[in-house]
């Protein structure tokens, strides 16, 4: 698998119209990436709109589409049926994820995403390339490092092809996680997750959530800037910026950014890493 450049864009909730989404991808679609993976809503709130939505990325601008599938509080009937919805609508990527518990979830027939991709392969073979998600500060359920890594292990070995990163911020934590993947014998592809730093409400809300550690640097922005969204947006767009082009220079696998369905900041970036990134796409030394 070469480098890869990928974006990740969420569906609007419910029966609410999908036209926004399709402006953003307008947008996307003119920097070319690889894939677009569309999220799905906790407790499948968004369902019929992701497998819509993933479909027709193909549909309209030929690049392929990710759906997430996400098991928590779900049976095999149900999932066997989505899985069924997916192929009929030419969707042939899945990015196979638990999903978050909370407290009126169940764990329902899978309590983790290794038996999810166990059951898609027994039900469809190799009909749908299936990707899985990775922590570069271990899972937070996970009691350390090495812990997680065992299982991540166990889940590449059913058939993943290619692991897309929980977001971060130091690139040094990651690429010393990387390494230490590969030490355990994980050889397949590990996409770096990154989303870009545009206000003060979402860092705090994405460390709740994730528990990823934010650099000195990134919190004396953040702020600094927290009562002038322009000047912390700006800041935001300059150190992803810097931050994918070191990820790059250090050699990951591929690039997955959290658009946020935000295309102007993606466009500011893509515009600051074009060369760089033109250069990885097509070999360059």
């Amino acid at each position: 698998m070469s480098f890869s450049y990928t974006f990740e864009i969420f569906p609007p909730k419910g029966n609410n119209s999908t036209e926004g989404t399709y402006a953003v991808l307008d947008s996307l679609v003119s920097f070319y990436p690889d894939l677009i993976s569309v999220t799905y809503g906790a407790g499948g709130s968004s369902r019929d709109n992701t497998v819509e939505i993933s479909a027709g990325i193909k549909k309209r601008y030929n690049i392929p589409g990710v759906a997430h599938l996400t098991c928590v509080g779900s049976t095999k009937d149900h999932i066997r049926e989505i899985l069924n919805e997916l192929k009929s609508n030419g969707v042939r990527n899945i990015l196979a994820l638990r999903g978050d518990l909370n407290e009126k979830s169940q764990l329902g027939d899978f309590h983790y995403a290794s038996e999810l991709i166990k059951f898609i392969k027994e039900e469809h073979g190799d009909d749908f390339d299936i990707y899985a998600a990775c922590y570069p500060e271990k899972h937070p359920e996970a009691a350390n490092i090495d812990e997680d890594l065992k299982h991540l292990k166990a889940k590449c070995d059913l058939g993943v092809k290619a692991l897309i990163s929980q977001l971060f911020f130091d690139n040094d934590i990651f690429c010393a996680w990387r390494d230490k993947a590969r030490s355990y014998g994980i050889d397949t592809p590990i996409i770096a997750g990154i989303m870009p730093v545009t206000s003060a409400a979402q860092i705090s809300k994405v460390v709740e959530m994730c528990g990823a550690s934010v650099p000195e640097r990134v919190r004396r922005f953040v702020t600094s800037y927290d009562k002038n969204s322009g000047a912390l947006k700006e800041a935001g767009i300059i150190y992803t910026t810097e931050q994918l082009i070191d990820l790059m220079a250090r050699g990951v696998d591929g690039i997955h950014l959290y658009t946020m369905n935000q295309a102007d900041t993606v466009r500011r970036i893509d515009n600051n890493i074009r060369a760089v990134l033109y250069s990885k796409r097509h070999g360059h030394k």
